[in-house]
């Protein structure tokens, strides 16, 4: 007698049954395995189905929804467990740093004072436009006939032609029981930052381990508007530089085609600077072989060339703007990133580098997202509002696919 157990009970099969099932299994293997494939097909749709529908259900149940935002949440910002593992030594350097960004934050307010004080000056010089604009408004003044002149779209675009027709950018050792400063501060900066970890290649990390400083360097007085980030390096194996360098072009005066969407200085260009990369270690290169077949004589041969390479230190040979000043989409791209890369180093990694370096203002910067990202969503439901509430309101006449396109 044979027993098996199960959670509603005992089972009792007998050795005659046992005999009598094996000869029967042995029949009916036979005839599944020919339909056991269509069997399996059919259970694995059946699966997929019953999860897609399980999937939308859940989408749809605001509980789980919550429950998952939550568990989300409680992700942001979660250590790595690095900043905890530091000897005592370093986080006490760590510590010094964080004082040091407190009197950062006393200077900060200081340059806000001032900023502060600049504005007042300025609203000063405003307000008599302001003045005069509203005894426009008000029909207390009509201005004069000279006030009056403004060129129109179109002759703005027959003086552009016209002018256009008259004219045509480590070896570091690890010292964990004793080290020294703090060790791969920047590089530890870089990878916290998405927007820098997004370049950041495995074979630039043992260069930017000898990364000892960035700053940022502005225009002389009189001199065109303009930063530069200087990168500090320690001697090393990859290339001769101490320093490497990016400069960004600003403007901070209105365009005369478009004033009104004047809102403050604005990056127009950059360039990078010359690294001297030692023998057989230049990251921004790489060697490929391939083999070409001669169509006549069928003779192969093998045909080394060398390609660019994905590297942090493409960072500093941006694309060159050419003369016409028109730039292919890809071009186009990489600059905007670009800008975007290096107006975050000068405004947010230079002045708070300790905050990026422990996590802390990596948090900080999602909660400046999520709430631009609110923002952003309830300007748009107001925008779809006001359309469709606009009797005139034409869906069609925005549906203009050459205007969407990137110029």
């Amino acid at each position: 007698m044979w027993y098996s157990c199960f959670s509603n009970g005992i089972v009792n099969f007998n050795m005659a049954d046992i005999d009598n099932s094996k000869e029967q299994n042995e029949l009916d293997q036979q005839d599944m395995e020919d339909v056991e494939d269509v069997e399996e097909e059919e259970t694995g749709e059946d699966a997929n189905s019953k999860a897609r529908q399980l999937t939308v259900q859940m989408m749809q149940n605001p509980q789980i929804l919550a429950a998952l935002q939550e568990r989300l949440d409680g992700l942001v910002g979660t250590s790595t467990g690095y900043i905890e593992s530091l000897p005592k030594v370093v986080k006490r350097r760590v510590n010094a740093l964080k004082n040091l960004q407190v009197k950062c934050a006393q200077i900060e307010a200081k340059f806000y004072e001032e900023v502060h004080e600049l504005e007042r000056k300025y609203a000063a010089l405003y307000q008599p436009l302001y003045d005069k604009r509203s005894e426009i408004i008000n029909a207390i003044y009509e201005p004069t006939e000279e006030e009056c002149e403004w060129k129109t779209d179109e002759e703005e675009e027959i003086s552009e032609m016209k002018e256009k027709a008259k004219l045509e950018e480590e070896k570091k050792d690890e010292e964990k029981e004793d080290p020294k400063g703090i060790p791969e501060f920047w590089l530890t900066v870089i990878k916290n930052v998405d927007l820098l970890s997004d370049m950041l290649q495995e074979h630039d990390e043992a260069i930017l381990k000898h990364l000892k400083d960035i700053k940022v360097k502005f225009s002389e007085t009189g001199q065109p508007m303009s930063f530069t980030l200087e990168f500090y390096f320690e001697p090393n194996e990859y290339f001769a530089n101490e320093v490497l360098t990016k400069t960004y072009k600003m403007r901070s005066e209105p365009d005369e085609s478009d004033p009104f969407s004047f809102d403050g200085p604005e990056i127009m260009g950059c360039t990078g600077c010359q690294i001297d990369w030692k023998k057989g270690k230049n990251v921004t290169l790489k060697t490929i072989k391939k083999k070409q077949k001669h169509k006549g004589r069928g003779t192969v041969r093998t045909v080394i060339k060398t390609v660019p390479n994905d590297s942090f230190f493409n960072f500093f040979t941006p694309p060159e703007v050419p003369e016409s000043g028109e730039l292919d989409d890809d071009a186009e791209a990489i600059l905007a990133a670009d800008f975007e890369i290096g107006h975050f180093l000068r405004e947010r990694i230079v002045p708070r580098s300790v905050l990026y370096f422990t996590g802390e203002a990596i948090e900080d910067d999602d909660d400046d997202y999520d709430e631009e990202g609110e923002e952003a969503d309830d300007e748009e439901g107001e925008e779809e509002a006001d359309e469709e509430n606009d009797p005139d309101y034409d869906p069609k006449k925005d549906q203009n696919p050459a205007e969407c396109k990137q110029q």
